[in-house]
């Protein structure tokens, strides 16, 4: 007699943070349901608190030594490695934007190849930036002068809430390319891409620390880590289309020294070319003098 058929429930994923090179659940324990661009449920993901942003700041802050005194040649092959490894997940990525952001499966593979494409660019660009903004100076006098492009810190990242995968790779590559180290506050309603990219991150060459992803509604997260004062630099890009709350924001950012990058007046067209301003946005110049014919 043959046995009867038994169905096989599917393994459902817990989506986590990722901070510190680990895959903690919100010391809040809270998660709040995801739905695709219909409205359908796709899964539980795990809801940040301020805590969860200081303790991200926290992992970005130690890991900051290490990954800025890299030689940018080297970290140009870690983001190339990530590229890889993203490719590797296209099928994975390029479901969870289709489904995330209403796209037709066509669509959402070009934005997942696109997103490669920008890792690649960014990680040619990181030994060459400083031949370019960077320079010797003619002065009047027995010295010359050197100026050379150093990253400013730890910086804080606002993702794109509309593109969950190209827009979040566009705003991340360009910081950690030139030795800052990022916290992210992903697309609040499409967060399942910035997850499986915190899983490429894990399983890439990247230390620990130098990227931490947060989900969750910016609310909690996005005043922590602009008043934050261990942060050096706040990038407002998720707010494109809130001039009052990127306002407020940076009014708490000015409580100590930081760069902050205002948002756009409507969220970007990821799909034009990068260039090198959300590099040298986040970079300081340092000029050492030096005596000749002594």
């Amino acid at each position: 007699m043959t046995p009867p058929e038994t169905g096989r429930l599917d393994v459902r994923k817990t989506y986590k943070l990722y901070v510190g090179g680990a895959f903690p659940r919100s010391e809040s324990g809270r998660s709040y349901p995801v739905h695709d661009a219909k409205g359908r449920f796709l899964a539980n993901a795990a809801h940040a608190s301020r805590k969860d942003a200081r303790d991200a700041v926290q992992a970005a802050r130690k890991a900051f030594p290490g990954w800025s005194t890299r030689t940018p040649y080297n970290r140009g092959q870690v983001v190339y490695r990530v590229a890889e490894v993203l490719e590797g997940r296209r099928a994975q990525l390029a479901e969870e934007v289709q489904h995330g952001e209403g796209l037709s499966r066509r669509q959402a593979e070009t934005a997942v190849d696109a997103a490669v494409d920008r890792l690649v660019w960014y990680a040619g660009w990181a030994d060459k930036l400083a031949q370019v903004v960077g320079g010797t100076n003619p002065v009047a006098g027995p010295y010359f002068t050197f100026s050379v492009p150093e990253p400013t810190g730890v910086v804080a990242v606002l993702a794109p809430q509309g593109s969950s995968l190209l827009g979040l790779v566009s705003v991340l590559a360009p910081v950690v390319v030139t030795g800052n180290t990022a916290v992210v506050a992903a697309s609040a309603d499409r967060p399942l891409p910035a997850v499986t990219l915190a899983e490429v991150l894990a399983t890439s060459d990247v230390p620990g620390g130098v990227v931490n992803l947060l989900t969750g509604s910016l609310a909690d997260t996005a005043p922590t880590l602009a008043s934050h004062m261990d942060v050096n630099a706040v990038d407002l890009t998720g707010l494109a289309g809130d001039p009052e709350e990127a306002t407020r924001l940076e009014q708490l950012a000015a409580e100590n020294l930081k760069r902050v990058l205002r948002p756009p007046d409507a969220e970007p067209d990821w799909t034009t070319g990068p260039g090198l301003d959300r590099m040298t946005r986040f970079l300081e110049t340092k000029t050492v003098w030096h005596p000749v014919g002594v």
